[in-house]
């Protein structure tokens, strides 16, 4: 049996390279209804790949299409992120209908396809990976805090930061929102120390510090920013 393909795609930008892969995850309670969201043209959403939580992966928009998965985002500061990036959607009822961890057989399948479309698409395994709570912070959890986002960097997919002693100096408000921005995080009116903000760290902290999602600028957070945008300096002084 084919792949169920989802009507719900445009073409890309051509003027904006491909250069992101974005994680979700379904939300809903079962696969069936998800999948069926997906593929419905009246719900003007979709996404490139959908991965069960027993491994399976079905393809429902072909990679160079522009498939309506990011929504209303920001990402250093750019704005078409479905132009910009493939979505990939995970399985899982999410922080609504009984948020739970992701099985070993989907990681592992989610992993290969990574290292299959970050070599195909010659995107950068470090900065390629985002999740849509980073690119859409005022409005989205997911994959949320129980995403093995660990367990990828240990394989070379995406950053993961590791404080040294003068990271964890203190930072004022102004230090954070800066750190925040250099690192992609942007949303709009984040001008002053607001709710916004509040709505970056915890996108940070869900992905880089699950274990102490406040929203607040903790020390241990602080220190990681730091060591994250070291991560990232070196990447690029390595290009």
């Amino acid at each position: 049996m084919s792949d169920p393909r989802s009507p719900n795609y445009n073409e890309r930008d051509p003027s904006v390279p491909l250069q992101y892969i974005v994680l979700h995850y379904t939300g809903m309670q079962t696969a069936h209804e998800a999948l069926s969201r997906l593929c419905d043209p009246l719900s003007k959403v979709s996404a490139h790949y959908f991965i069960y939580e027993d491994g399976n992966i079905l393809q429902l928009v072909d990679d160079h299409k522009r498939a309506w998965h990011a929504g209303k985002s920001f990402w250093h500061g750019m704005t078409d992120l479905n132009s910009a990036s493939l979505g990939i959607e995970l399985v899982n009822p999410g922080h609504h209908f009984g948020y739970r961890a992701y099985p070993a057989p989907q990681i592992n399948a989610l992993k290969k396809k990574l290292h299959q479309l970050i070599s195909q698409h010659h995107l950068d395994p470090i900065t390629s990976l985002l999740s849509h709570s980073e690119i859409a912070p005022d409005r989205k959890e997911d994959p949320g805090e129980l995403f093995p986002w660990h367990e990828l960097a240990q394989e070379g997919l995406g950053p993961w930061p590791h404080p040294e002693a003068d990271d964890y100096r203190p930072a004022s408000d102004s230090d954070i929102q800066d750190m925040l921005r250099t690192l992609g995080y942007t949303c709009p009116n984040t001008h002053a120390y607001d709710r916004s903000t509040r709505a970056l760290l915890l996108a940070f902290q869900r992905r880089y510090e699950p274990d102490n999602i406040t929203g607040t600028p903790e020390r241990e957070t602080i220190a990681r920013l730091r060591a994250l945008i070291r991560v990232f300096k070196t990447e690029q002084s390595l290009l």
